[in-house]
């Protein structure tokens, strides 16, 4: 099967990238997965200031997924750029590397993006607008505000020739205004989504599972919203989509790209099985080898339903069931 696409100005090797938060900067997962065998990953969120994170407990497991707030731990900008950096770029050349940056305000995501800009090893950015755990100051995250998502993507996109990717939120009320302002605002590419609001309480000691109180809920129970989002932006733009939410297996990879994303995202499945990626992208093979798939396009953006667009009442009474 050919699963090489060019996408961003560039060959990407496979369809299967390493989400951000999941992989830390590379360097912490090489001993335990072949990076070489994926078509790249998404580094940890990089923030202006260094983070210590959120209190403990971080991660809660539940019976569809998991919660988490870790609260973007991270070095800062400047320890990514002298440490982080020149490692990716001697031992990750075969594969894309994004960086993942956040920030309460639009000035931190410029600069961190200056900071960066000029080292080498990594492709582009996927600006995290849309972290449950990490929300714009004064305001709507800002991949529920079009305007102050036009602000930073702008921004941005007039500090950098590097290809941008904008990971969006799985809670956005209407998407089309959001796809369109990121569109128009500069960027190459789109990510979603992000974890969804959520949870826990141990009814024992009837305290949240979370030391930060509610987190990020991702996972297998967060499949079919990704599915769905990628699906309601394919109907807005035409620029490349990144699947990301609920990856497991090979068919679940395939959802995404029925519904119209080029690439896909393992997360959360790496947690409980670090290989989970390369696994994915054998099972992508297989299951086109036993379906006589000859190449990943003839998936992208191939699922049916019957003529239907995502605006007909028809369509909306399928989807919310």
């Amino acid at each position: 099967m050919e699963l090489r696409q060019t996408l961003f100005g560039v060959d990407v090797p496979a369809p299967v990238l390493l989400a951000a938060g999941t992989c830390g900067f590379g360097e912490e997962v090489a001993g335990v997965t072949d990076l070489g065998r994926i078509g790249g990953l998404v580094t940890k969120s990089v923030t202006l200031e260094p983070r210590e994170g959120n209190p403990a407990p971080r991660v809660a497991e539940f019976d569809a997924g998991m919660l988490n707030s870790i609260g973007l731990a991270n070095p800062g900008a400047h320890r990514v750029r002298d440490e982080k950096l020149p490692w990716i770029r001697d031992h990750l050349s075969e594969i894309r590397v994004f960086v993942s940056v956040a920030g309460h305000r639009v000035e931190e995501y410029l600069e961190v993006v200056e900071i960066l800009d000029g080292s080498e090893g990594f492709l582009g950015y996927e600006l995290n607008l849309s972290c449950p755990n990490d929300t714009r100051l004064g305001g709507l995250p800002f991949a529920l505000d079009p305007e102050a998502l036009t602000e930073v993507v702008a921004g941005v996109r007039a500090r950098t020739e590097r290809p941008i990717v904008v990971k969006l939120a799985p809670n956005a009320p209407d998407l089309a205004p959001i796809v369109q302002a990121a569109e128009a605002a500069g960027a190459d590419g789109l990510t979603l989504v992000n974890t969804l609001p959520g949870l826990a309480f141990d009814p024992v000691s009837r305290r949240p599972l979370l030391g930060a109180g509610a987190g990020g809920m991702s996972g297998p129970a967060l499949r079919s919203v990704g599915v769905h989002a990628v699906w309601r932006a394919s109907q807005s733009t035409s620029l490349p989509l990144i699947g990301v939410g609920g990856v497991v297996r090979g068919e679940d990879a395939v959802q995404y790209f029925l519904a119209g994303a080029s690439l896909v995202q393992v997360g959360t499945a790496s947690f409980w099985d670090p290989r989970s990626a390369p696994r994915v992208l054998t099972e992508i093979r297989g299951f086109a080898r036993r379906n006589r798939v000859a190449s990943i396009t003839e998936w992208i953006g191939a699922g049916q339903f019957g003529g239907l667009r995502p605006e007909t009442p028809e369509v909306e009474a399928v989807v919310d069931g």
